[in-house]
């Protein structure tokens, strides 16, 4: 299986000497198992000027970065919506699959870190006062009655036990090395596993396909919990009355924001199995 790449290409708070906006384009490698060193990933980086921000002048870069890999990646992530058609021109034009995505955890904690030691020291730098992202926040979805699963419940597991997750059997997965969260080894992850009998295979299929951003209880309207995907999309899980799942909902959600929003979903066919049908570890985090 050949790389996924994370990118973003956006205005930075710099203004060059003409006080126009510097972009820059930001390309690193999403990891995609917990064996992965955070300082073995593929960093690519290439300021722009404002004059040529367009599809074109972003394809010669991804050029230069697809030849600094030696390889070019199957697929490219990328949160920032309002870029999307130029992202996806380039992609189309090197004839890689892109993607609207949230789930750019490399290259968002890259970006922080630039923000906060990187541009400050350039020339023109000017202090960010308000976020670049607005999300919205669009009605979740129901999920489709033939996927959804006829049981379902809160696990926990410590952070050291994801060590060993490449020796699990899994039909579906993808997940990170947790130093990217820095949580320690004993700190508790939470996770739901959803129970299929019939149909775990299917519904593990259909849950890699919807790109995987996080799982999160929501009670402003009725208490649910939702899936969050791709760059907007958002399912209900669950409709969630009873009061003892309630609490144990708002107590996944505690235990994630103590673990930094790492957590976990997983499908079997039930409780029994030693496999799993399909695992996913992520992190809820917020988009610079």
């Amino acid at each position: 299986m050949g790389s996924i790449w994370e990118l973003d290409f956006y205005s930075r708070p710099i203004v060059d000497d003409q006080g126009k906006k510097v972009w820059e384009v930001l390309v690193c490698e999403s990891p995609l198992d917990t064996r992965r060193k955070v300082d073995s990933l593929f960093h690519y980086s290439q300021y722009c000027p404002s004059s040529q921000v367009n599809s074109v002048w972003l394809r010669t870069a991804l050029t230069e970065a697809i030849s600094q890999a030696k390889e070019a990646p199957i697929r490219i992530r990328f949160f920032r919506r309002q870029m999307s058609n130029m992202i996806i021109k380039a992609g189309k034009d090197l004839g890689i699959p892109v993607q609207p995505s949230r789930r750019t955890l490399v290259l968002n904690q890259w970006l922080q870190q630039r923000m906060e030691s990187v541009y400050p020291q350039e020339p023109g730098y000017q202090e960010v006062v308000t976020p670049s992202v607005r999300l919205e926040n669009p009605l979740p979805q129901r999920l489709p009655d033939a996927l959804a699963g006829q049981e379902w419940g809160f696990v926990t597991l410590n952070a050291v036990e994801f060590t060993e997750m490449h020796e699990w059997e899994i039909g579906f997965s993808e997940a990170f090395p947790l130093e990217i969260a820095q949580v320690s080894p004993e700190t508790p992850i939470p996770g739901i596993v959803i129970f299929s009998p019939t149909r775990a295979l299917p519904l593990a299929g259909w849950l890699s396909g919807l790109e995987l951003a996080w799982v999160r209880f929501d009670s402003t309207q009725g208490a649910k919990l939702l899936l969050e995907t791709g760059a907007i999309e958002s399912w209900i899980l669950a409709n969630i009355g009873n009061p003892q799942i309630l609490t144990e909902a708002e107590k996944f959600e505690k235990t994630k924001q103590k673990a930094h929003g790492v957590h976990f979903i997983a499908v079997q066919s039930d409780p029994q199995a030693e496999s799993f049908a399909g695992f996913w570890l992520l992190q809820e985090v917020n988009l610079a």
